[in-house]
């Protein structure tokens, strides 16, 4: 079931231009649709919404949140298995797999571009030994100075 655009909609065309299944139509100042046969429900839309005229699946009105503020994944590399499901499922390429881990041969994923990710969570969902969690990017940038 797709995500719905409700007669709120103010065609500002905000959610036609980061939706990355291109399943979201409508003329600027328009009510725009969305097509539930390629909708990935991925819930961008309805984060970028300044009218708050996004629903899900479940009747909820999506709000809109500052892009600073989405959630990132966050990689448990002492349980991740370098199987690339996560690769694969990421809608936007957001991930890659080139980092290697200090007396590995394996490859490991990682976001080297935050701005690419829509914080759909898609990788979290997917991953097969739960090493992706999903979370806010201060604590990204926490992890990163820990690391340091």
């Amino acid at each position: 079931m797709a995500y719905f655009i409700l007669d709120s909609c103010i065609g500002c065309q905000s959610c036609k231009s980061i939706c990355p299944s291109h399943a979201i139509t409508g003329e600027k100042k328009e009510l725009h649709k969305i097509n539930g046969e390629i909708c990935i429900e991925c819930g961008a839309c309805g984060r970028v919404c300044p009218a708050q005229a996004v629903e899900d699946n479940f009747g909820l009105i999506l709000q809109r949140t500052r892009k600073k503020d989405w959630e990132k994944p966050l990689f448990n590399l002492d349980v991740c298995m370098s199987c690339g499901i996560c690769l694969d499922t990421c809608p936007t390429g957001a991930l890659d797999a080139n980092m290697q881990k200090v007396g590995s041969s394996h490859t490991f994923p990682w976001l080297p571009d935050e701005s690419v990710c829509m914080g759909c969570g898609f990788c979290a969902a997917d991953c097969p030994v739960d090493a992706i969690a999903m979370g806010p990017r201060v604590l990204l940038a926490t992890a990163a100075q820990q690391e340091a």
